[in-house]
């Protein structure tokens, strides 16, 4: 498989990186798993977890998804050399924001409960304004000194702060944002492509974009009100993308996964798989067999009218 490669670091990734947010939640242990062994053993490696996930879960106080990857590495087998983990910090509320002390405590305990011993990729999972930029880059960097993280990424951040971020690591001599993790799917392109899309293409960041199946909308589940039901996880998220735009949006999905004998949710990641702006959209599953689907979609090579028949009819009316 063809390895893309994350910004300017030594860091590689096949084309679809796994959603981690699932695992202590809509995936318990025993799934978790499955998954991740499925995930790794069919050639992938980039998983993308974070240490909030999954507090928004009642009962849960967040950790449960680097708790989890943690126990899957345990079991050795060559399972740490066959993956790249790429978690957050900042947006926990029990190690918030992107202060020195922060991230230095915050790291610290991921690295517990991942029971490894470095980050491959570690990311700011929200912009924190009360800190200035050089503080920050500059406690990235005394981990990568340290061995800790090998590359360093930026998480919800503005195409403005991205850019003087990346103007204070290249005026200081401190390690860069190699990575961006937008929202960004077949639906959700605006703020994307017109602001942060020229900006990561002009200074050569990888892209490693979240709902790239927009909270499962895109994979042809959701038609009506009524098929809300089918996810209590979802439903509530799912019912903004119920309008004219995004029945069109799914009526192109259909047609095109009916020529290439595909599914919609495939259709929908290759779309992203073929942007030149895109590394690895971040795609999550609940079982194998539907990881497994989603993994093919790495295979499916879309013609230049069908991705013009997407883009037509996901145009902002």
């Amino acid at each position: 498989m063809s390895l893309r490669p994350l910004g300017r670091s030594i860091l590689s990734t096949a084309p679809l990186a796994f959603g981690g947010n699932v695992f202590g939640w809509s995936a318990d242990e025993a799934t978790t798993f499955a998954l991740l062994d499925a995930f790794s053993d069919a050639g992938f490696g980039l998983v993308d977890t974070a240490d909030a996930y999954s507090a928004w879960v009642p009962g849960n106080a967040g950790g449960e998804s680097e708790t989890l990857i943690g126990r899957w590495l345990a079991q050795g087998g060559g399972r740490r050399e066959r993956i790249l983990i790429a978690t957050k910090v900042a947006k926990w509320s029990q190690r918030p924001g992107l202060s020195p002390a922060n991230i230095q405590a915050a790291v610290e305990d991921s690295l517990r409960r991942l029971r490894t011993d470095r980050i491959d990729l570690y990311q700011a999972h929200e912009d924190d304004l009360k800190v200035p930029l050089e503080d920050t880059l500059g406690a990235f960097a005394r981990l990568i000194e340290q061995g800790k993280v090998g590359a360093i990424g930026a998480s919800n951040y503005s195409a403005a702060r991205l850019a003087e971020a990346l103007d204070v690591a290249e005026r200081h001599g401190l390690p860069r944002y190699e990575t961006l993790q937008p929202h960004y799917n077949l639906y959700d392109r605006a703020v994307y492509e017109a602001e942060l899309e020229p900006l990561v293409r002009e200074r050569g960041l990888g892209v490693i974009n979240y709902y790239a199946l927009a909270s499962g909308f895109l994979t042809g589940k959701y038609r009506s009100r009524d098929d809300l039901d089918k996810s209590r996880a979802r439903g509530g998220a799912v019912a903004r993308y119920l309008d004219a735009r995004g029945l069109r949006i799914l009526a192109a999905l259909d047609e095109v996964a009916a020529g290439q004998r595909a599914t919609q949710a495939q259709v929908a990641l290759a779309w992203l798989i073929a942007r030149p702006s895109v590394t690895a959209p971040i795609a999550s599953a609940t079982s194998v067999a539907q990881l497994q689907e989603l993994l093919a979609a790495t295979r499916l090579s879309l013609a230049a009218d069908e991705i013009a028949a997407l883009d037509a009819a996901s145009a902002e009316d």
